[in-house]
């Protein structure tokens, strides 16, 4: 728990990582959040005939990440140093990642087109919100996951290994491993047996 007298001493940023209400205006998170979409903007702008130069933005953009990456441009984040990708991450088309707080992603994952992954959120009471605070929660997502296009995934839901999510989907919660889930708010809608071939 925090005491007052600490949390007067935090910077906005700190508050921000630690998952405490702060101030998005606040001068440093505006110009990190400015690097940023410098970054991704050279790289949705850079063609396919430059593709290594493009990654090499990526990694630059990103905390960490693995090897293999294919990321399809258009791609938009929020700070980038906060997503952290395993191996053999693929993104298609136009996918989002607010990284207010860590994305954590395994290896082995592909996103489908318009995926959206959010850490970011404000507070329900209204009177806390005008005051344009806001506050975040880490994702995780784990190894051999694939998100189909469109799927939405909320704040604070770690997605378990060998998940399937499917199109449209929006993951409210927490989700195990070996399993399809669907809908809105998705469900468990079956187990997937990952013991071999599947031409499903």
């Amino acid at each position: 728990m925090v005491c007052i007298a600490e949390k007067a001493k935090m910077t906005e940023k700190e508050k921000m990582l630690s998952g405490q209400l702060y101030d998005a205006s606040d001068a440093t998170l505006v110009q990190e959040r400015h690097q940023a979409r410098l970054l991704f903007q050279e790289i949705n702008r850079t063609g396919d005939e430059h593709k290594e130069q493009r990654n090499e933005l990526f990694y630059k953009l990103f905390g960490s990440a693995g090897e293999d990456l294919w990321i399809e441009p258009p791609f938009y984040c929020d700070y980038g140093y906060n997503i952290k990708l395993g191996e053999k991450v693929f993104m298609n088309f136009n996918c989002c990642i607010l990284d207010v707080m860590e994305v954590n992603i395994g290896n082995n994952v592909l996103f489908a087109p318009n995926v959206h992954v959010y850490t970011a959120s404000h507070p329900l009471d209204a009177k806390t919100r005008s005051k344009w605070l806001e506050n975040a929660k880490p994702v995780t997502i784990g190894n051999d996951v694939w998100i189909g296009g469109g799927a939405i995934v909320c704040p604070g839901v770690t997605i378990g290994n060998r998940v399937v999510v499917g199109a449209g989907s929006v993951v409210t919660k927490d989700v195990p491993d070996d399993v399809l889930v669907a809908g809105n708010p998705a469900q468990v809608i079956r187990p997937i047996d990952n013991s071999g071939f599947d031409e499903t």
